[in-house]
């Protein structure tokens, strides 16, 4: 069992940009030590450079692709195996492109399969047995609200991204008696690259500027705005958190109350 005063290690995948970079900010600021996973070396060292050692935290970084579940498992085998701990991994990677269900080439899903549900499996099989042996464990994926309510022009993220809830609901079951938790968090329209990239081929079908379009999906919430990375972060850092023990295995909207169902 680790000391509750001892630094925690917090693998965040997908934490060069966007909502994982803004969730490997506020745990740093937190205390936690970081390992940020990407695929781009330079933007690692970039994002690794902007992180908080106020509290004399060690942070590093993982080069893994996850268009290629292979080498990630080697990858994260061989730092486990090399003596280093997790406390909490934070499953995140950037969505397939959008277009009808209909539309979708079988490979489509195969490849998006893998790169979430195949790579959040690997990670999960390399870092839960330390969790258990250190007395602290928690798994957080960072998925969509589409998985309350599927999103229209976004058929093969709907499909995976509900195939990756019912992993982690079915996770939570096997792990809680270990004090793992799994949660899911499930961001709304919030202001990263990848939105911009959706309202740009909106735009582009439309013609809308990509501001307008924000601004439509602002409208589109109680709160008449879409969210900001660091407004999902918080909710992420929360789960992460001691005081979040005893919540498990449920899905967390962060969405300003735009998903209709309870």
């Amino acid at each position: 069992m680790i000391d509750s005063h001892q630094k925690k290690v917090a693998l965040v995948c997908g934490s060069t940009q966007g909502i994982g970079f803004a969730v490997a900010k506020q745990l740093a600021k937190n205390g936690f030590d970081l390992v940020l996973l990407a695929r781009n070396e330079e933007k690692l060292k970039a994002a690794l450079s902007q992180l908080d050692r106020s509290a004399g935290q060690e942070h590093q970084y993982l080069v893994a692709d996850f268009a290629k579940p292979t080498e990630l498992k080697t990858i994260i085998n061989a730092f486990i195996t090399d003596g280093h701990r997790v406390h909490v991994l934070v499953n995140n990677t950037g969505g397939p492109k959008g277009g009808l269900i209909k539309d979708a080439a079988p490979e489509e899903f195969i490849n998006t399969f893998n790169q979430h549900l195949i790579c959040n499996h690997i990670l999960m099989q390399a870092v839960y047995p330390g969790m258990i042996e250190y007395g602290y464990g928690r798994i957080i994926n960072i998925i969509s609200t589409s998985v309350k309510q599927p999103l229209p022009n976004l058929g093969v993220s709907n499909t995976i991204r509900g195939a990756v809830a019912n992993w982690s609901k079915t996770l939570a079951g096997e792990l809680g008696q270990y004090g793992i938790t799994v949660n899911n968090v499930l961001p709304g329209a919030t202001n990263t690259s990848r939105l911009t990239e959706i309202a740009g081929v909106k735009a582009g079908k439309t013609g809308q500027t990509v501001s307008g379009i924000f601004e439509e999906m602002g409208h589109e919430t109680p709160m008449n705005r879409i969210a900001e990375p660091e407004e999902v972060a918080a909710a992420v850092c929360f789960l992460a958190s001691p005081e979040a023990s005893y919540i498990n295995g449920i899905n967390l909207p962060v969405d300003g109350g735009r998903t209709k169902s309870l």
